[in-house]
């Protein structure tokens, strides 16, 4: 079932995003599809299995893979200055250890945007299919790759991190690509608001060629909060179905404990399937995209 004239919108959060993923799951599952997909960092990346119609894939990749060292730990830091290995992660489980569909990626019709940051100007960039085109995972791992604990993404002209320093939750894009309602996937819980940084000074160390970024890195947690009380009126007014953890979550970013991981998942599914409803109700009485 296409649920038309509706984006879905997905944000980042590391390994929180076990919680999106369980949701996919639900979709695929029941055959719920949406002509547009926006993610950022691990939204991107469980959205990329989800279009390619992989049952079961990301989980897989981020519970059964969350014990090797290569895929997620402080040796890789150490060692590379990246803490999820990144050639891993992009590179060897999505061509060699749990392929990837690339076919069925390209050959579903579903618009699909990535979004990251752009070092120089501190702002998002946002990369469609004709964008990236064979170049998916590139833009996937630029749109991943965390302040701090892995290396810029050169690409093109470019120079790329985490799509999630500026603009956590695309729903400004979804709408400026033409799409009013949208379902909303979070990875934090009802009530969750961002407090300031307190690493400024190693912000500005770490990334002095970028001042733009500085500056977006400090504001980051104003633009998290308003866009999620702008949701929150959205939902209100009827715009956005959102679907969140109903507690606050007991996984971390950067979290290795599997039955942790595999709990949040099926809550992400059980979540999804509690609002399908709804989701039935939109496509039913569908309005005229714009």
């Amino acid at each position: 079932m296409m649920i038309q004239n509706t984006g879905l919108v997905l944000e980042g959060g590391g390994m929180r995003g076990i919680y999106t993923a369980g949701a996919l799951e639900y979709f695929l599952e029941n055959g719920i599809e949406f002509p547009y997909v926006i993610g950022v960092s691990a939204g991107a990346c469980n959205a990329a299995s989800f279009l390619s119609k992989q049952n079961g894939r990301n989980k897989k990749v981020n519970v059964d893979f969350i014990r090797d060292p290569h895929y997620l730990s402080w040796r890789n830091y150490w060692k590379t200055g990246e803490l999820f290995g990144m050639d891993y992660v992009f590179n060897e489980i999505p061509n060699k250890l749990v392929p990837f569909d690339y076919e069925a990626f390209h050959s579903n019709s579903t618009e699909f945007v990535v979004g990251v940051t752009d070092c120089h100007s501190g702002e998002a960039r946002y990369y469609s299919r004709k964008d990236y085109g064979k170049e998916l995972l590139t833009i996937i791992r630029a749109s991943s790759s965390l302040p701090f604990v892995a290396p810029v993404v050169e690409y093109e002209s470019y120079h790329l991190l985490d799509g999630g320093i500026s603009d956590p939750v695309p729903i400004e894009r979804a709408e400026r690509d033409g799409f009013k309602r949208n379902v909303v996937i979070l990875t934090r819980n009802r009530g969750y608001y961002k407090k300031p940084s307190r690493f400024s000074f190693l912000v500005k160390r770490k990334y002095s060629q970028y001042p733009e970024l500085h500056k977006t890195m400090m504001n980051r947690y104003l633009r998290y909060n308003q866009t999620i009380k702008d949701l929150e009126a959205k939902e209100m007014k009827g715009e956005v179905l959102i679907i969140q953890p109903q507690h606050p979550l007991k996984v971390s970013r950067i979290e290795k404990n599997p039955k942790k991981l595999d709990e949040l998942y099926w809550q992400g599914y059980q979540d999804a399937e509690a609002k399908v409803k709804k989701m039935v109700e939109w496509n039913n009485n569908s309005p005229v995209h714009t």
